[in-house]
């Protein structure tokens, strides 16, 4: 998945830094619908990614029924956690 092609879809714009409160809200909502429909497990993870970057994603535990997926995720949530203490 293009990330530059997921925000102009999701958000209008490439650039998160210029969206004003209405049009950030809007997109993350329609991001979460997507996540909630999407079935294919890869996509699910990528929007998932982008969800929490806006910190709007589901915990792990309640976004991925699939343990492997959860686990990913988890693992995920870790390293940004060890990155952003260095």
């Amino acid at each position: 998945m293009d990330l530059d092609a997921l925000l102009l879809h999701y958000f209008h714009s490439d650039d998160p830094d210029t969206l004003d409160e209405t049009t950030l809200s809007a997109g993350i909502g329609r991001l979460a619908i997507d996540f909630g429909m999407e079935r294919s497990p890869e996509r699910r993870f990528a929007l998932w990614v982008l969800l929490d970057s806006f910190a709007a994603a589901p915990p792990p535990a309640e976004a991925f029924d699939d343990p492997v997926q959860r686990d990913a995720a988890n693992r995920y949530l870790d390293t940004l956690w060890k990155a952003e203490r260095h």
